[in-house]
């Protein structure tokens, strides 16, 4: 076996920087456009999308891409620059941009007028397609995930009479205070504090953070039972698509219901995506309230929350008929939204579900099936080519999953950990070979990327990663043929 060649840590460092140098006029020059608006507009326009993910040696690059229009699998950008996108709207797109069947439903609506204030035509209909596919009783609406979630957490202390709340770390429930909290030590002492600043204290008080998948989160919610309101979980986190506990969720299922706790579903990402039924469905779990966006609103705002009679009558009062002498009886909470309904929202969404509804599980399990082929094929390329990298689906979301050291009988150096400034590079790598995702973020393929796409996305991958080992970001790797 050949011997790997290394480099003073001094000659490493200029190798990266001099390729840094290279790339970051590639990519400026290329999306220069992009970059322009971003610099013009940054002093009235506060834009924290992407923060995090800032390098100082990446700078440069560090802008969105201004999209002009968006086609199927395909956006054109501000410089005239076409990408294949597997970015889809953070999730929103699984049958691609500008679907004809969501198109017609907005032009004709929106021929028919934006009519806020009295209720929406749809909005009934709308409510039963949801109950339909996913076996909930009722049905309200939101505008963004953040709001759905936040009801759905006040429904649940009104049914219970409790405060506390549990959450699994590593989960995202949007960005409201209730759960913009973290795991921290303190003088030695595990605790739960505020994400960032500006949250109030307090909050966390009423928050417990529990690791997820791990069977001894079930005795601290057994030594909470009489305080907690509700468990919050997104059945398979973004982050995460490795993380598949099934078992675990049932258990869960059963504990919460013997402990006469609120057991509630972020299913804003896998709603509609692995199954007709979502993520309950297809865990064979039944939640008491789930919450759904993306997917269901055909790319307008919306916010779902779905639930049996016994929660969501705390939004009305719950069934009463005209010429009888029912009323609502049922304790209500507070719950308000102008654009809640919203008529576009709703005939976005009464399309999309009308849809799912014809074609059934058999879209979801073809894309699915797509998916997993597609991250199959890259797996087999990182561990031929000796990287750590590997790649995680749940249907047809998908991420890294696994960034460890390789085996040490592996053909590649003992120091084979991909970091995340490299992550990042590769981002910028795919970008300026056409095709779109976000430096931090999640994967998606939809129904209306083709075998081509595909293909293409996997060779700008093999080859970007063939410049980054170039550029010495990536270690040399040995001889490929053996001995």
């Amino acid at each position: 076996m050949e011997t790997i060649k290394t480099e003073a840590p001094e000659n490493q460092v200029s190798r990266q920087q001099k390729y840094l140098d290279r790339l970051i006029a590639r990519y400026t020059e290329r999306t220069k456009t992009s970059k322009q608006l971003a610099q013009a507009y940054r002093p009235v326009l506060a834009d924290n999308r992407g923060l995090p993910g800032l390098s100082f040696r990446s700078k440069e690059m560090f802008y969105p891409i201004v999209a002009k229009r968006s086609q199927g699998s395909r956006i054109w950008d501000v410089d005239g620059n076409e990408y294949i996108d597997i970015t889809m709207g953070l999730g929103v797109n699984l049958f691609g941009h500008n679907p004809p069947f969501i198109k017609e439903a907005l032009a004709e609506q929106l021929h028919k007028g934006i009519q806020l204030g009295p209720q929406s035509e749809f909005a009934g209909e709308v409510a039963e397609l949801i109950c339909d596919l996913t076996g909930m009783d009722r049905v309200t609406f939101s505008n963004t995930g953040t709001e759905a979630v936040m009801t759905a957490i006040r429904l649940a202390r009104l049914a219970t009479g409790r405060n506390k709340i549990a959450i699994f770390s590593g989960s995202y429930h949007g960005h409201f205070d209730g759960v913009l909290v973290k795991k921290q030590t303190i003088e030695g002492n595990p605790c739960v504090v505020p994400l960032a600043p500006g949250v109030l204290p307090n909050v966390a008080d009423n928050v417990l953070i529990l690791d997820y998948g791990n069977p001894q989160s079930f005795d601290v919610i057994k030594a909470h039972e009489q305080e907690l309101a509700a468990v919050l979980v997104v059945p398979v986190q973004t982050g995460r698509p490795d993380l598949q506990p099934k078992i675990f969720l049932q258990q869960l299922r059963q504990l919460t219901q013997e402990s006469g706790i609120v057991l509630i579903f972020d299913e804003m990402v896998t709603g509609f995506r692995i199954h007709p039924g979502g993520a309950q469905a297809w865990f064979g779990v039944k939640a008491d309230i789930a919450t759904y966006g993306k997917i269901v609103g055909g790319g307008m705002p919306i916010g779902i929350i779905a639930g049996q009679v016994d929660y969501m009558d705390g939004i009305d009062g719950g069934m009463w008929n005209y010429g009888d002498a029912s009323y609502p009886q049922a304790k209500t909470t507070f719950f308000a939204g102008t654009f809640c309904r919203h008529p576009l929202a709703m005939a976005a969404a009464r399309a999309v579900l009308k849809h799912l509804k014809t074609q059934g599980p058999a879209l979801q399990e073809r894309l699915n099936q797509r998916t997993s082929q597609f991250v199959q094929t890259l797996n087999t390329y990182f561990e031929a080519e000796g990287f750590s990298l590997r790649m995680a689906n749940f249907g047809s979301f998908f991420a890294p999953a696994s960034l460890g050291s390789l085996p040490s009988d592996s053909c590649s150096p003992s120091d084979t950990t991909i970091s995340s400034e490299t992550l990042s590079l590769l981002v910028y790598h795919l970008i300026n070979r056409g095709v779109h995702l976000l430096v931090r973020g999640s994967i998606f393929l939809s129904t209306a990327h083709t075998d081509e796409d595909i293909d293409f996305i996997i060779q700008a991958m093999k080859d970007s990663f063939e410049e980054l080992r170039e550029g010495g970001f990536l270690p040399s790797y040995c001889n490929r043929g053996g001995s």
